[in-house]
């Protein structure tokens, strides 16, 4: 149980840190969001629960084919928003796009061979 707890703090205290960060400065918020930090902390815990290479490569597979489809949600975003959507409107709109465009791309992966 002690395990659970500091992976939630410390991971909680990555979120938090983000978030004051971006209040300041937007511009370097997002540069920190953008490495891949929830990752490869997942990483992290994986190999330290399992070892288990196999399992870890899958996962870092899976995650580079699941991030292509998160991409235009950062372009569709702030487009409605800048068009005067509305906050929650916008968001709704790109997390419902994100959730599509996964689903597209899990299926043609699989045409291909590609099991997600």
């Amino acid at each position: 149980m002690l395990y659970f707890t500091i992976k939630c703090l410390l991971s909680g205290l990555i979120i938090a840190v983000v978030s004051e960060v971006a209040r300041r400065s937007p511009t370097l918020g997002a540069l920190i969001v953008s490495l891949p930090l929830v990752s490869l902390l997942g990483i992290l815990w994986l190999w330290r629960d399992t070892k288990d290479i196999d399992r870890i490569a899958a996962h870092a597979e899976s995650t580079f084919w699941y991030v292509l489809p998160s991409l235009p949600m950062f372009l569709v975003l702030p487009a409605l928003l800048r068009a005067g959507a509305g906050f929650w409107p916008s968001l709704g709109a790109s997390c419902l796009l994100t959730v599509t465009l996964y689903l597209a791309t899990a299926w043609t992966l699989a045409r291909f061979g590609i099991s997600l």
